[in-house]
């Protein structure tokens, strides 16, 4: 017995999986995954904004070159499905602001702030961003 073929009309199709590289951060970010870089940004500049805080640390030279990014949301924000909520718009701001705006040697760490970071409008999220890296990187050295 053959199987059935699908529907001219396009219904019931099987679901086709995007590819891993549009769901992960461009090649031109790198995504911070040790506790210890998370502190060393903490420790360094931040910039709060309505929606998010950013933490931001030059890296020494023999660190390496390229924008790293981390995310994070605490307890604060609300459930798992909250913070994650939060996380997945923080990512896609970085992913749209940091290419063009973030500095080659720099560590960003995107943190969000309770109820407000994923109900604000996009556009405003990305103009929060935006102005926290222009303040970030005019501030005195």
């Amino acid at each position: 017995m053959t199987p059935p073929e699908a529907p001219e009309d396009g219904k019931n199709q099987p679901r086709v999986k995007p590819p891993a590289a549009s769901v992960c951060v461009p090649e031109t970010l790198t995504v911070l995954k040790k506790r210890s870089d998370f502190l060393k940004a903490a420790r360094a500049r931040r910039q709060g904004t309505s929606s998010m805080m950013v933490q931001a640390r030059k890296r020494a030279a023999d660190e390496g070159t390229g924008i790293r990014v981390g995310f994070t949301c605490s307890k604060k924000v609300g459930n798992a499905v909250a913070r994650n909520r939060a996380k997945r718009r923080l990512r896609e701001a970085a992913r749209a602001v940091l290419p063009a705006q973030g500095q080659d040697g720099w560590d960003y760490v995107l943190i969000g702030r309770a109820e407000v970071t994923a109900a604000r409008p996009y556009e405003a999220l990305l103009d929060d961003l935006r102005y926290a890296l222009r303040k970030i990187h005019s501030a005195r050295k």
